[in-house]
């Protein structure tokens, strides 16, 4: 879930609960069931906010954990690129001294 569309839902949320408690207020019942009608539209727009917190958090962080996996692969991929390089440089650098000191043997003699 997205920053905005996140926002998007709580406002409407926000939204929704005040109507309903607008609704409420002027309905023509009695004090008592108004207040427990609002108690109950209150506890429902809690949960259901608890609910998509949980769902928002559970979404971040399988996000996260696959952007992890996928870091530690490119790195990983890349160490073992890095390492095949190395082993080219070391092996031209050995083809190289072994000429020089072919060279060297050959200025010597």
């Amino acid at each position: 879930m997205t920053n905005d569309s996140g926002n998007i839902m709580l406002a409407l949320l926000a939204g929704a609960a005040i109507g309903a408690g607008f609704g409420i207020l002027y309905a023509p019942d009695k004090g008592v069931k108004t207040r427990e009608k609002i108690k109950e539209k209150a506890l429902d727009a809690k949960n259901e906010i608890t609910e998509r917190i949980s769902h928002a958090k559970d979404e971040l962080t399988k996000t996260a954990e696959e952007k992890k996996v996928e870091f530690e692969q490119k790195l990983e991929d890349t160490l073992s690129n890095m390492s095949y390089k190395a082993d080219d440089i070391i092996a031209s650098l050995e083809r190289k001294l072994e000429e020089l000191k072919k060279k060297n043997a050959q200025l010597q003699k």
